[in-house]
């Protein structure tokens, strides 16, 4: 199974719900790269948007997009080609080093909350070693959270039975402080589907197993790496 897909695809539709909906484009990479529309007031923002056959269909369900939003330095994805498709700006946090100038778009820099949608913007890492950047989005009107790549719920997350899980490469050190004290409806990752279903016990579950499970998840990792 490749780490990620490439060339033409269908996408295949996860985690709706009444304010948004997301996406997988290659349903078989392992990586299983996740891109979500979060709808407010007939407006729709896109987040770290992967493309795919039918996107443009489903986001016109929401409405018309007002952004496309990277959430991790290294999410740009095709941030800048469904902006540019869609007429609208990347949106960037103004902390954020080291992505606008790459980006072939218009581009907005926000603070601590995403133009006027009430998504309040986490600083979930902010490290020059390694390098990592990433910025969570929490709505707390309807318990949404997105994160884009500290936590997710496909097989390279999850050890254990989790149904979350930290990424390895934070696993000793759990995004605890931007995010433990949060109580969300729902969990949207930037890889693999989301929480839908206790979200709440799910991300506590994560965040406090984290190191307790760290050397199985490497384990398991190190046993995928020499069977492939």
């Amino acid at each position: 199974m490749k780490l990620k897909g490439e060339g033409t695809t269908d996408l295949r539709e996860i985690d709706r719900w009444e304010g948004g909906v997301g996406w997988i484009a290659y349903p078989e990479e392992a990586m299983q790269r996740a891109s979500h529309a979060l709808a407010v007031d007939g407006e729709v923002w896109v987040v770290d948007p992967v493309d795919a056959r039918g996107v443009d269909e489903l986001l016109a369900e929401f409405g018309e997009v007002a952004g496309v939003v990277v959430g991790l330095d290294r999410h740009r994805r095709d941030a800048a080609a469904l902006a540019e498709r869609h007429d609208a700006p990347v949106y960037v946090p103004d902390w954020m080093t080291g992505v606008a100038s790459k980006l072939d778009a218009p581009v907005e820099r926000f603070g601590r909350e995403l133009a006027d949608t009430g998504y309040r913007a986490l600083t979930v890492a902010d490290w020059s070693v390694p390098p990592w950047q990433e910025v969570g989005l929490y709505r707390e009107a309807d318990g949404t959270l997105l994160v884009p790549e500290s936590v997710g719920t496909s097989d390279f997350f999850r050890v254990g039975g989790e149904r979350l899980g930290v990424h390895p490469m934070r696993r000793l050190l759990p995004p605890t402080r931007p995010l433990g004290g949060l109580r969300p409806e729902r969990i949207l990752v930037g890889h693999g589907a989301g929480v839908l279903d206790d979200a709440t016990g799910a991300l506590q579950t994560a965040l406090s197993g984290s190191r307790r499970r760290a050397p199985a998840l490497y384990g398991k990792a190190i046993r995928t790496f020499l069977s492939g």
